[in-house]
């Protein structure tokens, strides 16, 4: 007997007037059917890109704004709407999801004058509160509550600095998960919002100013990012421009990312200038508080290597890849900076160093041996003082607390133990926590291990697998893998509610850490750049194949899935290995790697990808670009896009284009689905019921598809 859903597809093929032998089912798992997907026109556009023409047939779906797009738009949503409904374990994902979700969080609190300051989300709320806490094991007072912010509830916010006396706090708004923000502040004793307002954009960094009258802070503007100075009591449009567009006879343009900031003792302002994303450089300028016509001065300037710089003194400890491509540690006199007189505090060595901090006048450098987290305590000349303990493998933060305090906080999670944030007592050495939530998941009852596996060319590759304690490799489990490998990112052991239920019903989940990523430095991280891209998606294939070797799962039952520069592997994964994959949810992608740097902030990452405007990186981004790879009539497996219109940083369009080529184009009957939605983004911020609702058409789309009951 057919399906209610097929019988009406049929009737409504047949009015439109196309018979059975124009059409084909689209078969999904469990008895899913759909009708063909909604018709998308080829209006084809054809460009010559370094003397190659390259055809273009949906170039009309850039156009996010036209009717023609929104009309596709809400075809494809009722499209994909049509298989959700479909799939009867949803229901049962989304009650689980949301008891996962549904709990307590806080986020690590920041001191000042032995208060703390945080963000708090309860477990019937959408959105977290700014809150204050009263000493260690205070009492707390809600400071601004999300709920009456917006009626939206996809409305979320963030502290952004709090005065050093703690009596002024200045937060950011966002809506929608877009990366552009609102910045409002809060006088902390009177309980009131200032009338200060700075309008929605992109903010790098806000700082307060010492004597409180005024703020400073970073917005990218049409020409690139400026530093500007808000006194408050004037309008915004007023601000003074402090930094940026032209220093010393050199420009900074759109390539060039601005953050300012002021030291924690109030005797610096600090300019940074990333060039690029990631920098291929980093240059970092001072302005010296304590004199009023003090000048701005280069403290870093024309070296092409990363630093990330903390403040003790009138020192800087700069964490470089600067002749060490693990990372070292350097100390630098602001007054007298010149790169011969640097002092190496931590050298290099065999592990990587990936963040430092200074709290209580100590040195805590945390790093990565095999992708493992490691904190070692220094003191500021670089003797070794101790080491963190963490609990078993896992994930942890860097270590955040102010450098006259004793309180030190981290947080540590792993693929089977939710998030907790963690106290440290530097006088004592005693760790207790801070915060934990109350996650109903038996973390006992589960396991994670490490791998090593040999990618194409030989290299040496690890991989995490977690799952519930005996389950079997016999190839009968269905597998969820998920990676990144780009822009110097690391893949630690991180929780995420959605592993735990594929975990759950007995999955492995497995996440390897291919070249692109940080988590062997930086040979590691340009393994997987600019002609070397293609290693990063080898990785990827080798870590499918071993899966498959060791009977983990099987190609059918693999499900994978990726974000941003994930998605982009996903695109990858999908158009060169079809064969390998039962199941794809690419999020938030990248995928037409010919047009990518014209739109949005697309210029900046031309320092990870290169640019098809450069006859010389053009060829092997047209090698690899998914969008140009799509080979019609090859069978290739079911497939979710996923975007929103708030994605304001990798533009919608990619789903778009590629959702439409790839269901005209596939030889299969699996489904290829748009999940788009309205009030969505590449940030995080869209309310916990809208997370549990999407997760949950996710977990139904891939489980369903892999073969899951």
């Amino acid at each position: 007997m057919q399906s209610r859903v097929a019988i009406s597809a049929i009737t409504l093929l047949a009015f439109l007037g196309i018979t059975a032998a124009d059409t084909r089912l689209i078969r999904g798992g469990n008895g899913v059917t759909l009708p063909v997907p909604p018709a998308t026109e080829a209006k084809p556009v054809t460009d010559v890109v370094n003397g190659t023409s390259i055809t273009d047939p949906y170039r009309w779906l850039e156009d996010g704004k036209s009717p023609e797009t929104r009309a596709w738009i809400a075809s494809q949503m009722k499209y994909t709407e049509e298989y959700v409904s479909q799939v009867k374990i949803r229901p049962e994902i989304a009650k689980r999801v949301k008891e996962l979700v549904r709990v307590e969080s806080f986020s690590i609190p920041v001191e000042r004058q032995g208060s703390y300051f945080f963000n708090k989300r309860l477990p019937d709320e959408n959105q977290a509160s700014i809150y204050l806490r009263k000493g260690l094991h205070g009492s707390e007072e809600r400071l601004v509550d999300a709920a009456k912010l917006s009626a939206d509830q996809n409305t979320s916010m963030h502290i952004a600095d709090i005065s050093k006396t703690g009596d002024l706090l200045a937060y950011t708004v966002r809506e929608g998960g877009a990366d552009e923000q609102i910045v409002r502040l809060l006088d902390v004793n009177k309980k009131q919002e200032l009338p200060d307002v700075l309008p929605r954009a992109r903010y790098s960094q806000i700082s307060i100013a010492p004597d409180k009258r005024g703020l400073y802070y970073g917005r990218l503007d049409p020409s690139g990012s400026v530093i500007y100075y808000h006194r408050l009591g004037t309008p915004a449009d007023s601000d003074q421009v402090i930094f940026g567009k032209e220093f010393n006879g050199e420009k900074f343009g759109q390539m060039e990312l601005i953050g300012a900031r002021i030291t924690e003792n109030e005797r610096y302002l600090l300019l940074e200038v990333y060039h690029g994303v990631p920098a291929t450089r980093v240059d970092v300028y001072a302005k010296d508080l304590r004199a009023p016509d003090a000048s701005i001065r280069p403290v870093i300037h024309g070296i092409d290597n990363r630093f990330e710089v903390e403040n003790h003194g009138d020192d800087l400890y700069a964490l470089t890849d600067y002749k060490a491509e693990n990372y070292r540690v350097v100390r630098i006199n602001i007054q007298d900076p010149s790169a011969e007189k640097w002092q190496t505090v931590v050298p290099e060595g065999k592990d990587v160093i990936s963040e430092i901090s200074i709290v209580g006048g100590k040195l805590f450098v945390t790093g990565l041996h095999d992708v493992v987290t490691q904190t070692r305590i220094y003191s500021l000349d670089g003797k070794q003082l101790g080491e963190l303990q963490y609990p078993t493998l896992g994930s942890a933060s860097g270590v955040y607390g102010l450098d006259d305090s004793e309180n030190a906080f981290y947080t540590f999670e792993s693929f089977i133990i939710p998030p907790a944030i963690y106290h440290y007592d530097l006088k004592t050495g005693k760790t207790e926590v801070f915060a934990k939530p109350q996650v109903p998941f038996p973390s006992e009852q589960y396991q994670v291990k490490q791998v090593f596996y040999t990618s194409k060319d030989g290299t040496r590759v690890p991989m995490f697998i977690s799952s519930k304690k005996g389950v079997k490799a016999d190839g009968n489990a269905p597998g969820l893998m998920f990676a990144y490998g780009g822009f110097n990112i690391s893949l630690s052991a991180i929780w995420n509610p959605e592993y735990a239920w594929w975990m759950e019903q007995g999955g492995f989940y497995a996440q390897p850490n291919l070249r692109g990523g940080g988590e062997y430095g930086e040979n590691w991280h340009k393994g997987g750049m600019f002609e070397k891209k293609q290693n990063v998606f080898d990785d990827f294939f080798a870590a499918a194949e071993y899966l498959i070797a060791n009977k983990y799962t099987t190609t059918e039952r693999l499900a994978i899935r990726g974000r941003s520069n994930g998605g982009l592997l996903m695109g990858a994964a999908m158009t060169q290995r079809p064969d390998l994959f039962g199941a794809i949810w690419c999020g938030y992608p990248l995928l037409d790697m010919i047009r990518y740097q014209n739109f949005l902030v697309g210029r900046w990452w031309s320092t990870e990808y290169g640019s098809a405007e450069n006859p010389q990186q053009f060829p092997y981004l047209l090698k690899y670009s998914p969008y140009q790879n799509v080979k019609p009539g090859t069978k290739y497996p079911a497939i979710m896009f996923n975007t929103g219109d708030s994605d304001t940083r990798v533009d919608p369009l990619h789903a778009r284009k590629m959702t439409a080529l790839m269901q005209a184009d596939t030889g299969s009957n699996r489904p290829i689905l748009l999940h788009y939605e309205l009030k969505a983004g590449h940030s995080a911020g869209v309310s916990v019921t809208q997370l549990v609702s999407d997760t949950a058409d996710e977990l139904a789309f891939l489980w369903n598809e892999t073969g899951g009951k």
